[in-house]
């Protein structure tokens, strides 16, 4: 976010810049902003679905780099989109963007930047379980997290260039200069070597007012203003050999005082605008200039005493339950989309543009929790905002009422009786108690999530990749086992039907915590990091169609082996189930919970009919090939023997 292209355009003026060495401080993180900075620098893997566990090591070592500089971090987050739209372009724009970029990093196997789907899931539950001070806001951070250091007098590490143009007494310290996987000792303390940046030193510089900043921030183009009708490169220096807008607009502003009449000087520029037009493009940059003004801190009570904020607007409708989980990060943002703006944006994965959005598999889960939170008297659907080939789509969905979730109620959903809520989640995973409960209660949601992926992912995925998904899970030292499959086979492009497949896994988890956040956490939450590792499972398919043994890859731990063959014993049962299902009723079933009969004001869409056609043929030719298995089976008795037994003899 921030400013377009200030971060680049300040890199080369680093005289703007003091170096200092850091210890002893408390320190506000702008958490939302770490967590792709963290990842992308890291060197991870992005195309085979995350390196969970490496994320999670990494996060463990900045948080000790902090620990042993005595430094306190406090780490904010981002909550839900905005409520008036000021944003909606850019974040449309961005949209559209990654979507391309998804299908690029499939196609060519490179690193495009497109976040894993549970990163942020790993990154929140590494921070509680280091107990560090976490909180999540409601809408946009950034002037929660300056509001809260300038009244704290501590600085603000964030790589969002927004942070140039705020008043912090502090300063800010970019995250592209703070050393801390370098830690230095001076004596008995340690410190880590960065930069900060204060906008006194900015002034200065450039020699312009510094009550200025935040219109140079609206005029060359921020988050909420979009300037791009003025030709700024021509007022830059003669001298300037690669001059930017940026440069130019700093000169041009180094003629005004107070920035209205730098504002109204603006508008002259524009003269092909009509007085309508201009008088309401100067309000929208006002508001703009707005955002860099700070409000009293609404964190600050949060941190000391887990108080939430007073609200007023939209937010005040929310239960106040619902509003402490989502301050404690408890509760997904998305949660105050769909309530306040009935929409959801969707995760976008790395994937062929040709393949169909794997949000479709999960899309089931996401309309029981619309109901939960939308209840059966507003039966109003929810925009989801999702890709199809190359294009951002919307499409409504309607939310589904289940006969016990018809009696919950939103306000006093934690209320409800422990079976009820368990049970709202095992129906809409479509399994039952009574199969997980020979499992470790940490690993009852992902062999559910599994089950439901098995009988609801098109094209339906190959059971050699559910137990590949099983011993990942299963590893003790999942760090050691990707390092050794590593060594012997270096990563390449992913295949594209398992990487897909394995997409699909994931929203479906991902979804599916959301769902058991919601209800109160009838199964307790798995520890995202111990579930999936893309490149390690990547690797195992290929060893499982061969035929190859996987033993030593679990280890001598007898743990690991019996828990494998525990929820491999559940997924192989329910999928006989599956496949037993006579083909009929399987078709029927796979015709109503289709996308297209989710639709309520697009119904004739063409795409949804596409999408719907396909799913049909995938089950009709699924439908075929396990009919003439089951015959050829039948006629096989050792064929059979053998396929039972797989599951030991690899290992």
């Amino acid at each position: 976010m921030g400013v377009q292209g200030l971060d680049v355009f300040l890199d080369d003026h680093r005289r703007i810049y003091r170096d200092i060495e850091f210890r002893m401080s408390q320190l506000v993180v702008d958490g939302s902003n770490l967590i792709p900075l963290l990842y992308y620098n890291s060197g991870l893997d992005q195309t085979h679905g995350g390196e969970y566990a490496a994320f999670e090591a990494l996060i463990e070592r900045f948080i000790a780099a902090l620990t042993t500089c005595e430094v306190t971090p406090y780490v904010v987050l981002d909550g839900g989109s905005d409520l008036i739209h000021k944003k909606l372009e850019i974040v449309t724009k961005r949209a559209e963007d990654q979507i391309k970029k998804a299908h690029q990093a499939a196609v060519e196997g490179r690193k495009k930047n497109i976040l894993p789907p549970l990163a942020k899931q790993v990154f929140k539950q590494t921070l509680a379980q280091l107990k560090v001070p976490m909180a999540q806001c409601y809408g946009d951070a950034d002037r929660e997290i300056a509001a809260l250091a300038s009244e704290w007098n501590c600085p603000v590490l964030s790589g969002d260039s927004d942070f140039y143009i705020f008043d912090l007494p502090a300063g800010l310290l970019p995250f592209c200069y703070f050393q801390w996987k370098n830690v230095k000792e001076d004596g008995s303390q340690s410190f880590i070597t960065c930069k900060t940046y204060h906008i006194s030193r900015f002034s200065t510089v450039f020699k312009i007012q510094q009550q200025l900043l935040p219109t140079f921030a609206v005029l060359g183009g921020n988050d909420y203003v979009n300037l791009q009708r003025i030709r700024w490169t021509q007022f830059a220096p003669s001298e300037s050999k690669t001059p930017s807008h940026l440069e130019g607009l700093l000169c041009w502003l180094k003629g005004f005082q107070q920035p209205q009449e730098a504002l109204e000087a603006a508008l002259v520029l524009m003269e092909e605008l009509s007085k309508n037009s201009k008088t309401e493009l100067l309000q929208n940059l006002s508001v703009g200039m707005e955002e860099y003004q700070l409000p009293s801190s609404s964190l600050k009570g949060f941190f000391h005493n887990g108080v939430t904020p007073e609200v007023v607007g939209p937010i005040h409708q929310v239960p106040d339950r619902i509003r402490l989980q989502l301050m404690q990060a408890r509760l997904t943002p998305d949660v105050l989309d769909v309530l306040l703006l009935k929409r959801m944006s969707l995760s976008i994965t790395v994937g062929h543009k040709n393949q169909p959005s794997v949000n479709l598999t999960s899309r089931p889960l996401r309309q029981v929790m619309y109901g939960l939170l939308l209840g059966e008297q507003r039966p109003v659907p929810v925009e989801e905002r999702d890709r199809e080939e190359l294009k951002l789509t919307f499409i409504l969905v309607k939310p589904i009422f289940s006969r016990v979730a018809q009696e919950l109620k939103l306000s006093s959903l934690h209320e409800a009786k422990l079976s009820e809520r368990l049970q709202v989640l095992l129906e809409a995973l479509g399994v039952t108690e009574a199969t997980l409960n020979d499992l470790p209660p940490q690993l009852r949601l992902p062999v559910a999530v599994t089950c439901y992926w098995l009988r609801r992912a098109q094209p339906p995925p190959d059971l050699k990749l559910a137990k590949a998904l099983l011993l990942g899970m299963s590893n003790e030292d999942a760090l050691r086992a990707r390092a050794d499959l590593q060594a012997e086979h270096p990563n390449g492009k992913p295949n594209l039907d398992v990487a897909h497949a394995f997409s699909q896994w994931q929203v479906c988890l991902k979804d599916s915590i959301q769902l058991n956040q919601l209800l109160g956490f009838p199964l307790p939450e798995p520890d995202v990091a111990r579930l999936y590792q893309g490149t390690l499972v990547h690797q195992l398919v290929p060893r499982l169609t061969t035929g190859g043994r996987v033993k030593a890859f679990l280890g001598s731990g007898q743990s690991s082996v019996k828990q494998y063959h525990a929820m491999l014993s559940i997924i192989q049962q329910f999928h006989a189930r599956e496949e037993s299902t006579p083909s009929e009723t399987r078709q029927r079933a796979a015709a109503r919970r289709h996308p297209l009969n989710d639709l309520t004001a697009n119904e004739e869409d063409s795409s949804a009919v596409r999408v719907h056609e396909e799913l049909v043929n995938q089950v009709s030719v699924r439908t075929r090939y396990r009919t003439k298995e089951r015959r050829n089976r039948s006629n096989n008795p050792e064929l059979v023997r053998k396929e039972e037994c797989q599951g030991q003899d690899f290992l």
